[in-house]
């Protein structure tokens, strides 16, 4: 299958939108469910310009689906617009999915 799910956070559910409307606008995904409060807990790290301790914030989680084919590009826009440094983007594989759902993901997403 090469339809995909990716996960992406963002400090609020209002970048969460305007990078969410930016990927369906530019026809790089299909669908975005946005999860407006999250708790994420994560070590920051001096490469980054952290500080180096445990990390306790609130953020968005926006929960993609699209097709692996078009990952590259995500990254690249979603880099272009957030507001992280370094922006979780992860791509999980699909293994199963009902075919009319996976074949309307296909058809509204733009072709490589």
């Amino acid at each position: 299958m090469e339809e995909i799910v990716v996960i992406i956070t963002a400090s609020n559910e209002d970048e969460a939108v305007r990078i969410s409307k930016t990927l369906l606008e530019e026809k790089l995904v299909a669908c975005v469910n946005i999860h407006p409060k999250v708790r994420s807990l994560y070590w920051s790290t001096g490469s980054f310009g952290w500080e180096g301790k445990i990390q306790d914030e609130g953020e968005a989680m926006m929960i993609i689906k699209t097709r692996r084919g078009l990952f590259g590009d995500i990254v690249k826009k979603v880099k272009e617009i957030h507001s992280y440094t370094v922006p979780e983007i992860i791509a999980l594989p699909i293994i199963e999915g009902s075919e009319d759902y996976l074949r309307w993901v296909q058809e509204v997403t733009k072709r490589d």
